[in-house]
């Protein structure tokens, strides 16, 4: 079963996408942010990760640069409220595969996520 980790600190967000991708089958591990994304990464071996960027403790963008650093095969989407062109575009350059504007549709997460374990 493909695992997916989700990466945002408020709960809804978490509790919305998690209740999405079950429903598709999914099995969905959660972190609340970049610190926790990192030990629950190394813990799971998640098969990608949706990652959102602005986060207490450590924002998303320190967060995959160290999951890229740990495991250079990671494949992850940002997760971005709108208005943070700037930072998406440091995240693809860093490595990110995609980005998901918040709030999102469902298909377009869905497609997000078969995208990363095709």
């Amino acid at each position: 079963m493909t695992k997916i980790l989700i990466v945002d600190d408020a709960a809804f967000m978490r509790m919305k996408t998690k209740k999405l991708l079950a429903a598709m089958g999914y099995d969905v591990v959660e972190a609340s942010n970049g610190a926790e994304a990192v030990d629950t990464y190394k813990r799971t071996k998640p098969d990608c990760v949706l990652l959102d960027i602005t986060m207490p403790d450590m924002d998303g963008l320190t967060a995959l640069k160290l999951l890229l650093a740990l495991d250079p095969n990671a494949r992850v989407t940002m997760l971005t409220a709108m208005g943070q062109q700037t930072i998406v575009l440091e995240a693809l350059q860093s490595g990110a595969v995609d980005f998901i504007v918040k709030p999102f549709d469902s298909a377009r997460v869905l497609a997000a996520v078969e995208k990363m374990v095709a």
